[in-house]
């Protein structure tokens, strides 16, 4: 009785050694991927840079080009390093109050980062859960997702607004 008990428990201890058990991030929630929808579009207005379908189509002309995030190949933690500390010598803002303040991003200071022109301000700063939850939006319905479609612009504006009858 015990080996049935114990077999489970030196099977995954075995697959761990041996590095057959991926260790992976559990699936966000649908709460966690609404909450990073509302503030890429509303909070850090991520949208006027990237577009409200996040492929780089922006809808503020005075904003800076934004990456085409649905082809984009970074995974979650370079998503989250880049939201949170911004892309020296693009335009991308970093939206850490204190990305530049200890050397947390890209192990620099502000002083540094102003030697290679800045970072444009965020439309808001976020907290590093807020962070996060854009991340996670963008993976679960964004990057490598496809090009957008009806279905997705309905699901993004919450009803079928004009934007979405460019897509059949």
């Amino acid at each position: 009785m015990w080996l049935a008990l114990v077999a489970p428990a030196i099977a995954l201890i075995a697959q761990v050694m041996t590095g057959s058990a991926a260790a992976q991030d559990p699936a966000p929630d649908a709460e966690t991927v609404a909450a990073g929808m509302r503030i890429f579009r509303q909070k850090a207005d991520c949208q006027a840079c990237h577009g409200w379908a996040a492929d780089g189509r922006k809808m503020d002309s005075q904003m800076p080009d934004g990456a085409n995030l649905r082809t984009t190949k970074l995974d979650r933690d370079k998503l989250i390093i880049a939201i949170k500390c911004g892309v020296p010598g693009k335009s991308m803002p970093a939206f850490d109050r204190l990305a530049y303040s200890d050397g947390r991003c890209y192990g620099m200071k502000q002083a540094n980062l102003q030697k290679l022109g800045g970072l444009p301000d965020p439309a808001a700063t976020l907290q590093p859960r807020e962070i996060e939850a854009v991340a996670d939006f963008l993976l679960v319905k964004v990057v490598g997702k496809g090009a957008m479609d009806r279905a997705k612009c309905i699901e993004y504006w919450g009803s079928d607004v004009e934007a979405c009858s460019e897509f059949k």
